[in-house]
């Protein structure tokens, strides 16, 4: 299983255009590609690149858009426990967006 998403902003790497980024599925591996990384927004980019088969400075370039994108179109890709985070999460952002 692989997911393909279109970037609505497109990319400038490596003297190409790139218009489309195809994910596969994540592996136990692809857990230890951000060890060490204290940054967690840093850790998630490296993944995606993994996950993309891309340089970091793709997934670095992309419009914030784009990345939204990307980040809930893999969830999928990334387990059960990826899922429930996002999920949390969407659930906390939308009580804070409700909080005066």
């Amino acid at each position: 299983m692989s997911v393909s998403v279109d970037l609505s902003f497109p990319v400038q790497f490596d003297g190409r255009e790139i218009k489309t980024l195809s994910f596969r599925r994540m592996k136990a591996k692809d857990a230890l590609i951000a060890e060490g990384e204290a940054n967690q927004t840093r850790a998630g980019y490296l993944l995606f690149a993994a996950l993309a088969g891309v340089d970091l400075k793709v997934i670095e370039e992309l419009d914030i858009e784009d990345l939204e994108t990307i980040s809930e179109a893999i969830v999928p890709l990334m387990g059960k426990s990826a899922a429930k985070a996002l999920s949390e999460e969407k659930l906390r952002a939308t009580r804070s967006d409700g909080a005066t």
